[in-house]
């Protein structure tokens, strides 16, 4: 699979999306964040705490580089922002949390792809010409636990125990176009 390409018809729905993300992830995973300011990179992170079973609200972390969150697993959420340069990516020493006990969501991934571990899941968010509201989505798996981690994503979307999901005709659309 290249990439299962999603449209997003609100911010509560890039939410539920993020939802099902941290319902799945485990101990490890990586969630690398990438859009123009304003797509919905905070929004997607909000929903993923909610899906850890993170009880306090997820703030955008630009002017601190990063939030800890505890639920069923910790949340690093990260913002390279107002990092401009490799070296002060590096300097903050990243790995602890990489390859610790918890999840790393990482906002503005873009600017430190060589310092992040190369299984991740890739999220690209775009905005949709002529909507204030609508983001084009694509999660991008990047080795085996993503691959897995994205079946278990439109199969939890068929059957949705917890959250409902607005554009589940569009999911099951997408990953027959992925498949040919």
């Amino acid at each position: 699979m290249k990439a299962l390409k999603l449209n997003s018809r609100s911010p509560e729905w890039t939410q539920l999306l993020g939802g099902y993300l941290g319902q799945l992830a485990q101990k490890n995973d990586v969630f690398l964040l990438v859009g123009e300011l304003g797509t919905g990179k905070t929004c997607l992170v909000q929903g993923i705490a909610r899906g850890l079973g993170v009880k306090e609200y997820a703030f955008s972390p630009s002017f601190v580089l990063l939030r800890e969150y505890h639920g069923r697993l910790p949340l690093y959420h990260i913002d390279f922002y107002r990092l401009d340069y490799i070296k002060e990516i590096a300097d903050l020493g990243l790995e602890e949390y990489f390859y610790g006990d918890g999840v790393c969501a990482i906002e503005w991934a873009e600017k430190g792809l060589q310092l992040i571990p190369e299984d991740h899941l890739l999220v690209t968010i775009h905005y949709v010409p002529a909507s204030h509201t609508e983001r084009l989505i694509s999660l991008k798996p990047q080795g085996k636990r993503y691959h897995e981690l994205i079946e278990q994503l439109i199969r939890r979307a068929n059957y949705g125990p917890e959250y409902e999901t607005p554009n589940l005709a569009e999911i099951q659309k997408s990953k027959a176009k992925n498949q040919r």
